[in-house]
């Protein structure tokens, strides 16, 4: 698994503070409590040797590097957030799933019910139950999925300058969209269109073909009239959810699915906890940004950790993510799925476990095929 470096390395820390670091990071993420000098000897008590004052020490060194924080001088260390992505990307020891959390998951993801979407529900929640945290799962577009494949297009005209474009799809589901077009516009040219696009998307999704669409319009070979090809750009545009048909961005539409928030108040009994639960929940809120964050997991293999300020959405509530892609049964990467918490997440199991889910699903869709 491969996680983003902090400019910080492990090559820049002793033996000593290597030591000291993963200890009271670890101790933080088990206790969510600072970690003093006089505790963390104690935990060391015959095996490193080092006394209170050579922590302490090392201790202020780690914080000078922006490691470690306290609320005061005298106060115990907690690690920072660039603390906690060096300890992530180099100190974690990541180990796997035990078979009763591979069957756990199995069985809560398990049923005769195997749409998508049920698939989708069942692993946020699993996730959210298991990791206590809440569950995110940001599921594809209808043009990534099974039901994205095409079998025909057809443009069938209206009244009032509008038309009804028809898309069947290679499992029999039809959809039907309403489109504006310019008055007067032939039924040749709406035929011309749709035998266009059925020719070109048959048996593919829409995302795989767009582009080469577009660009053998733009250049003039689709032995199309204007008319034509503008509204096979309109449909390609519309149906692909762009802002606009010049500058070709594509936004698609995508469904995020949230469970067990309550997870996340378990372990949060100081007030200053509660607060950034609260910030949080409203972070939650902002669906939009939430599927911009996991989106980014679908441009990479693996899983990807965001932790607390390193994301701006987090910025207040100091959260972290774990996510990881999920494939189709064509191997192909169309969603994502994660965990959201405190930044005292437990790194070393919920990583597996995400990525364990994301198979999971993987497999159920290749069940499903």
């Amino acid at each position: 698994m491969k996680f983003q470096a902090t400019s910080l390395s492990l090559s820049d820390l002793d033996t000593r503070a290597r030591l000291v670091f993963k200890n009271i990071v670890e101790s933080y993420l088990e206790t969510g409590v600072p970690v003093g000098s006089a505790a963390l000897a104690k935990m060391n008590q015959g095996r490193s040797g080092l006394s209170p004052a050579s922590i302490r020490n090392t201790m202020a060194e780690l914080a000078s590097l922006g490691l470690l924080s306290a609320a005061h001088i005298s106060a115990g260390k907690m690690p920072t957030h660039q603390g906690l992505r060096l300890f992530v990307d180099g100190l974690l020891e990541i180990g796997d799933l035990t078979k009763s959390e591979r069957r756990s998951i199995d069985a809560q993801m398990a049923g005769r019910d195997m749409r998508l979407e049920t698939i989708l529900e069942k692993a946020s929640q699993s996730l959210a139950g298991l990791a206590g945290g809440a569950g995110l799962v940001l599921a594809p577009s209808t043009a990534d999925t099974k039901s994205g494949y095409l079998r025909h297009v057809e443009f069938v005209g209206l009244d009032a300058g509008q038309a009804l474009a028809v898309l069947v799809y290679a499992n029999g589901h039809v959809e039907n969209r309403i489109m504006d077009v310019p008055a007067g516009l032939m039924p040749a040219t709406l035929e011309r269109a749709g035998n266009f696009l059925s020719a070109r998307l048959k048996g593919k999704r829409l995302s795989e073909t767009r582009a080469d669409i577009l660009a053998e319009i733009e250049a003039g070979h689709a032995a199309l009239e204007t008319s034509a090809a503008g509204l096979v750009k309109q449909g390609i545009a519309e149906w692909s959810g762009a802002e606009g048909i010049e500058n070709k961005k594509i936004s698609t539409k995508r469904t995020l699915i949230v469970r067990g928030q309550a997870h996340l108040l378990d372990n949060s009994g100081a007030q200053s906890d509660l607060e950034r639960i609260r910030l949080l929940f409203e972070d939650l809120e902002r669906k939009e940004e939430l599927i911009a964050l996991l989106d980014k997991a679908e441009s990479a293999e693996g899983v990807r950790i965001f932790i607390g300020a390193e994301n701006p959405l987090f910025s207040l509530s100091g959260s972290s993510v774990v996510v990881a892609p999920y494939k189709d049964t064509d191997q192909n990467i169309i969603g994502a799925l994660g965990v959201i918490g405190p930044t005292r997440l437990n790194y070393a199991r919920v990583i597996p476990m995400v990525d364990y889910t994301a198979s999971v699903i993987g497999k159920m869709l290749q069940m499903d095929k």
